[in-house]
């Protein structure tokens, strides 16, 4: 069984260009030796709502108090004034921080992870793609959960009336994000990862996901995938579960069994999963 950490939490700055970006690094108490994985968790909130400590309510923090990982939380820019690429660029600048500051936070630099719920999902999955393709930074895991994925429609997002969000929430949100690009073919798979056509060479990756939310169809799609180009990844899906459904109702049975597995897969890449750095 994992052991129980506190948490000490730290607010720092990341150079974005000519402004500095916040950053939430929460670090267990009790640091040993060895080094941990450290992981870049990315809120939610359909790219224009949320904040970096959104952290709190969100899977990420039992791996900093039941595994000791190290989790840095952006305050990304949103797209009610700040459309698609900014939240990206700022989540690779978190990234980038993440890699260079590995040994004063005693995070081993081939285990960098990324995570995020929702939009944060999508994010992290972009970015594992950006770090793909430029190969400045290698990651070892991803866990975009019930990931915000693709900007056109899905059998699961075209009619989509569950609670939380829907189809017309969803499409207004791809719109704020995407501005003129949205409903054209100019969409980068950076903005929308759905849209890539090559997931050669993307880390391992665990998600989950309900089946009656607007991102259920692609969300196993994208595993399905990653898969059939020989990454590692699987997907547990939830009957009758809508969009974030286990952070509506964490105190149920099926949810905190739902969070154990989460939990047994970030144990299980924490001790199979690994992508040393580049010398630079």
């Amino acid at each position: 069984m994992a052991k129980k950490h506190l948490f000490h939490l730290e607010k720092r700055t990341v150079p974005v260009g000519e402004r500095r970006m916040k950053l939430l690094v929460l670090r267990p108490l009790d640091r040993r030796e060895e080094r941990v994985p450290g992981v870049l968790w990315i809120h939610g909130g359909g790219f224009q709502s949320g904040s970096a400590k959104d952290v709190f309510a969100t899977r990420a923090l039992s791996l900093v108090t039941k595994f000791g990982a190290v989790v840095l939380s952006p305050e990304y820019r949103l797209s009610k004034k700040h459309p698609y690429p900014a939240a990206l660029h700022d989540c690779y600048a978190a990234l980038r921080y993440l890699r260079d500051h590995a040994d004063e936070l005693g995070v081993r630099p081939d285990q960098l992870m990324v995570g995020g719920e929702s939009a944060g999902g999508g994010l992290a999955a972009a970015l594992c793609m950006l770090a793909r393709d430029r190969g400045e930074v290698n990651i070892a895991f991803q866990m975009p959960l019930y990931p915000m994925l693709d900007d056109r429609d899905t059998p699961s997002n075209r009619d989509n009336h569950a609670p939380n969000w829907n189809t017309k929430r969803n499409r207004r949100a791809w719109k704020r994000y995407l501005r003129d690009a949205w409903g054209t073919d100019l969409v980068p798979c950076y903005a929308a990862p759905a849209r890539r056509e090559d997931f050669r060479g993307l880390p391992p990756c665990y998600t989950f996901v309900g089946d009656i939310e607007p991102f259920y169809c692609e969300t196993v799609d994208y595993v399905r995938r990653l898969r059939e180009a020989g990454v590692e990844a699987s997907a547990d899906v939830y009957p009758d579960w809508f969009h974030a459904y286990d952070l509506f109702f964490p105190a149920k049975k099926v949810v905190r069994q739902a969070v154990g597995r989460f939990e047994e897969r970030f144990a299980y890449a924490a001790a199979h999963y690994f992508a040393p750095q580049n010398e630079k």
